[in-house]
């Protein structure tokens, strides 16, 4: 394919689908994994599909090693070398104060959003590392605006591993960048996506716009062209760089 093959974590539904989605109409065969909603996985896929483009959905739970690697080995399977990573995945709990969180709670967390990233990470790292043999690739984490405002009463648990995922673009970035790997992060805001509702707080971007300087919540495309730039090589002296798409919050 023109424009490579491109995994994409958490691809299903959100950010990720629109992501799976642009990125095939640039010319990515895509790799949509998934956790638990297989149908909406596949629609992606067929969406691609009947586009004319080339993608295949798979499930694995990012925050298990071993699903992790089959993941991997499905795509180099089914689409060829792996080019580009979208580290999208990742969950929230309820809205809840600190004091009210319980080590379970925690774990699952930065299971999914701080292990998870690292395990595609390395995976990725394995194939496209020019130390490893590879040719080289572009890796970008999907971070949030919460790393920088630290969601007091709703999801400080959140906020902090997203902030790992900050620190974790800027090392990592510096560690490939002579192995022809750029890695960087995309900080989205408030958009419209289903999160929200997982958190208990459908409506949480209408209570919360008049914040927002731009009055609005993103759409997720507005997202996915963002990731899409760092991933080309329109960005190809751009590494270690952490984009913020919030509207100006």
């Amino acid at each position: 394919m023109p424009g490579g093959v491109l995994m994409i974590t958490g691809g299903g539904r959100g950010i990720g689908a629109a992501t799976a989605r642009l990125a095939a109409r640039r010319g990515y065969a895509v790799c949509v994994n998934y956790l638990r909603d297989r149908a909406a996985a596949e629609a992606v896929v067929q969406d691609i599909r009947a586009g004319g483009g080339q993608a295949v959905a798979v499930r694995g739970d990012v925050a298990v090693e071993n699903d992790v690697v089959n993941l991997f080995r499905e795509c180099d399977r089914a689409l060829g070398p792996l080019t580009a990573l979208a580290n999208n995945a990742g969950i929230v709990e309820r809205q809840s104060r600190v004091e009210a969180m319980d080590a379970a709670r925690l774990q699952r967390m930065f299971a999914t959003n701080v292990v998870g990233a690292f395990l595609c990470a390395r995976e990725a790292i394995r194939r496209m590392s020019t130390k490893h043999g590879g040719k080289g690739g572009a890796i970008v984490n999907i971070s949030s605006g919460a790393a920088r405002l630290g969601s007091p009463g709703e999801y400080v648990d959140y906020a902090a591993s997203k902030g790992a995922i900050d620190t974790m673009t800027l090392g990592l970035a510096r560690e490939l960048a002579a192995e022809g790997i750029r890695v960087n992060c995309v900080r989205p805001g408030f958009v419209h996506t289903d999160i929200h509702a997982s958190g208990g707080e459908p409506n949480r971007i209408e209570r919360l716009r008049d914040s927002i300087p731009m009055k609005r919540g993103g759409d997720p495309e507005e997202v996915a062209r963002a990731v899409l730039w760092l991933l080309s090589d329109e960005a190809s002296y751009s590494t270690g760089a952490i984009l913020d798409v919030t509207g100006g919050r």
